[in-house]
């Protein structure tokens, strides 16, 4: 897809129409979206990074956080799918949110470029090009993504199916799922891309790396 912001494997292309929905309809989905993160990722945070313009008119996603799943946080959209399920095109494991994790403790009275706040905005910037290129790809677990950055580089992806424990992402009645975005070094990506994803994945779980995005770590790529 030559026009396309990032380049992922595979893609196929639709035409979207979105359906309107009222506020109340917005409202229990939210509630019921949150109990359902919260029952894999543990209790969210009850402060949310909302972005200033919105994501349903150009802005970036707003960031949700979970310091209590594993050490360190992790990060959630809560925007993509509407209230009866729609958003990202579906694949295998159908339609879903996006995850991400970082081994540095949520912090939010910090205003400098620390660790955490650098990570959580790159973090930001990946949620919101991947949940714009949803609507056009099918995005499935164990594919790659390059994602151009700052015009002259790239954020290299690696996508998962996150379940711990086996755990599902039912919203209400629904079933979903959360597709982990997993930063990697190039040198990472070439390996997956290469040899598979998978072994990749297995590669970052015995360094324990894996699910973080932090990449002030070697490569696990000798």
């Amino acid at each position: 897809m030559a026009n396309s912001p990032i380049h992922c494997t595979p893609s196929i292309l639709r035409f979207v129409f979105m359906k309107e929905f009222t506020q109340e309809q917005f409202e229990e989905d939210y509630e019921q979206k949150k109990v359902a993160l919260e029952s894999v990722l543990g209790k969210m945070h009850n402060i949310v990074g909302h972005a200033i313009i919105p994501y349903e008119v150009g802005g970036a996603v707003d960031m949700y956080y979970f310091p209590d799943h594993i050490s360190g946080t992790g990060f959630a959209t809560m925007e993509l799918l509407d209230p009866v399920g729609n958003g990202p095109l579906p694949g295998d494991f159908g339609t879903y949110e996006l995850v991400a994790f970082t081994k540095y403790a949520f912090n939010s009275r910090d205003k400098r470029p620390s660790p955490f706040n650098l990570i959580e905005r790159r973090i930001c910037g990946i949620f919101t090009t991947i949940g714009r290129f949803s609507l056009e790809a099918v995005l499935e677990p164990l594919e790659t993504c390059e994602i151009p950055w700052n015009n002259d580089s790239s954020k290299y992806v690696v996508f998962d199916n996150y379940r711990p424990e086996g755990t599902q992402f039912r919203i209400g009645e629904r079933m979903h799922h959360l597709l982990l975005c997993l930063e990697v070094f190039k040198d990472e990506m070439d390996f997956a891309r290469r040899e598979g994803s998978g072994a990749l994945i297995q590669l970052l779980k015995d360094e324990g790396y894996y699910p973080y995005s932090d990449l002030d770590r070697p490569s696990v790529i000798r």
